[in-house]
C-alpha cells in the first residue's frame, strides 16, 4: 500500500515538471534564451509609392501608372530632346536646357492628384534674352548683304554687273517661334524666315547712261545696257580738248545764262542772258569735269566738228530732248574714239 502511494506521488511530480518546462520555453523563446527587458515590434511593411492615374499625360508625355520619380525621368528626357531650327539650307539642333527650365515636379504634383485621362500642362521658365541672342548669332553668321550692280565700259558700251539681293533673318519671328515651341513642349521643326533685301542699284533700274565718242563726234544715250538714241555733237578744239574720263551730270538748267569762264579766250566777254543768241542754247547739263557741260548751240554748223572750248554742243532740239531724259547723277563717259 505504501509503495503504491509513493509511485503515484512520483508520477504527479513528473507531470508538474513538464508543465513548468513548457511555461519556461514559452517565456524565453524556442531556444530557451532569456529575452531582454522590454517589448519588441516587427518593422512595418513598406508602403507603395502613389501612382499617377491612368490616361494622364504631361504636355503630351504619357505618365500613367508611373511613380513621381519615374514620371520625372520620362518628362525630363522628352523635354531635353533637341529643337530643330532650319535656316539657309541647314538644320541646327537647339539645346532646350540652355534656354528654358521645365517645372517638372510641379507638373507631377498636379498629375498625381488629377482625374484619369487628364492632360497636365508642363510649366516652363523661359530665358528670352538667351533665345534672342541665339537668333542674333545665327543672323550674324548667315545674313547676306545685297550686291549692287556696278557700271563700267566694255568695248565702248556700258556694261552692268549682275545685282544680287541680300538676306536678313527675321529675328523677332524666329525668337518667338522658339519660345513658343519650348513653352508648349513641342519639338516640331522651325523653318526660320528671312527677309529679302533689295540692292539699291540693279541692272533693271540703272537708268540713262551717256557715252560720248569725242573723236567720232557722237553722243550715245543708253537705257542701262540698251542703246536708246544717238546724236551728232561738236567737241573741243585741239587747244581746248574735251576731257576724257568718267563724269556725271551735276547741274541742269533751263534757259541758262552764259557767264564767261576765267580763261584767256573769254577775256572781256560779258554775261549773256537767255535768248536766241545765248551760246548755251536753251539747255545746260553741267558735268563734274570743271567748266564742261552738254548744251545746245545756235551755231548748228559746228556740229560734227572740233569747235568748242571743251564743252559738248548739240542741236538745240536734241539738247532739249536729252535734257528731259536724263537726271542729275547720270553717268557720262567721254572716250577718245
Amino acid at each position: 500500500m505504501r509503495r503504491a502511494l509513493l509511485a503515484g506521488f512520483l508520477l504527479l511530480l513528473c507531470a508538474l515538471a513538464g508543465v513548468l518546462s513548457a511555461s519556461v520555453l514559452a517565456a524565453n523563446g524556442p531556444l530557451g534564451f532569456l529575452q531582454t527587458t522590454g517589448t519588441t515590434t516587427a518593422p512595418p511593411p513598406p508602403v507603395p509609392s502613389p501612382q499617377i492615374p491612368p490616361g494622364v499625360t504631361i504636355s503630351g508625355v504619357s505618365v500613367e501608372y508611373m511613380t513621381a520619380d519615374e514620371a520625372e525621368v520620362a518628362v525630363g528626357e522628352a523635354f531635353a530632346a533637341p529643337l530643330p531650327v532650319r535656316f539657309a539650307k541647314r538644320t541646327f539642333a537647339l539645346d532646350p536646357s540652355r534656354y528654358a527650365t521645365p517645372q517638372i515636379r510641379r507638373a507631377i504634383a498636379y498629375a498625381l492628384a488629377a482625374r484619369p485621362g487628364t492632360t497636365v500642362r508642363l510649366p516652363v521658365t523661359l530665358r528670352r534674352n538667351r533665345v534672342a541672342g541665339w537668333a542674333a548669332a545665327l543672323a550674324k553668321r548667315f545674313d547676306r548683304s545685297p550686291v549692287d550692280s556696278t557700271l563700267r565700259l566694255r568695248n565702248l558700251r556700258p556694261w552692268l554687273s549682275k545685282d544680287r539681293p541680300g538676306r536678313m533673318l527675321d529675328r523677332r519671328t524666329t525668337t518667338n517661334a522658339i519660345l513658343d515651341r519650348l513653352s508648349t513642349h513641342s519639338r516640331r521643326p522651325i523653318v526660320a524666315k528671312a527677309k529679302a533685301v533689295k540692292p539699291a542699284v540693279t541692272r533693271a533700274s540703272y537708268g540713262p547712261i551717256i557715252v560720248i565718242r569725242r573723236d567720232s563726234k557722237g553722243l550715245y544715250l543708253y537705257n542701262g545696257m540698251r542703246l536708246w538714241r544717238t546724236f551728232g555733237v561738236a567737241t573741243g578744239q585741239s587747244s581746248y580738248p574735251t576731257p576724257v574720263g568718267r563724269w556725271s551730270i551735276v547741274t541742269m538748267q533751263r534757259n541758262p545764262w552764259w557767264y564767261p569762264p576765267n580763261s584767256d579766250w573769254a577775256r572781256g566777254e560779258k554775261p549773256v542772258p537767255p535768248g536766241p543768241g545765248n551760246p548755251l542754247g536753251t539747255r545746260w547739263m553741267g558735268l563734274s569735269a570743271s567748266g564742261v557741260g552738254i548744251h545746245g548751240t545756235p551755231d548748228s554748223a559746228s556740229i560734227g566738228y572740233s569747235a568748242s572750248h571743251g564743252c559738248i554742243r548739240m542741236h538745240i532740239p536734241s539738247a532739249e530732248w536729252l535734257f528731259n531724259h536724263v537726271d542729275v547723277g547720270t553717268p557720262v563717259f567721254i572716250v577718245a574714239a
